[in-house]
């Protein structure tokens, strides 16, 4: 559900306290636990640590992305991969293609320097 328009977009008062007179090129990485902030135009150029429960992800601040939320930028959970025989079938080929380019590489002769 959106925030109602009357109210604005909401960031947290902490996260703003943190941004204020710094410049974006000197500032650095700056940890935040506020995922549910706006990211408002005041913020692109900066670099935000955003807490994803376990660690701090890098996210860097671009003007696409002004009225989306940081906690959109890190990923709470960690997608390992799909199972299943399909899967495993595809690794396996992917595997044997790598195997045969590698031969092949180390089958043709490099060219002979003058």
């Amino acid at each position: 559900m959106s925030r109602s328009l009357k109210k604005g977009p909401f960031v947290d008062a902490k996260l703003l306290k943190k941004l204020i007179d710094k410049k974006p090129a000197s500032a650095g990485v700056i940890k935040t636990w506020a995922r549910r902030s706006q990211i408002s135009p005041e913020m692109v150029g900066f670099t935000l640590g955003v807490h994803n429960g376990k660690s701090h992800i890098d996210v860097l601040i671009a003007e696409e992305m002004v009225g989306h939320r940081l906690g959109e930028f890190s990923p709470t959970k960690k997608f390992l991969r799909h199972g299943g025989k399909m899967q495993k079938e595809m690794e396996a080929k992917k595997q044997e293609a790598e195997i045969a380019s590698a031969k092949a590489a180390k089958e043709s002769p490099a060219p002979a320097k003058k």
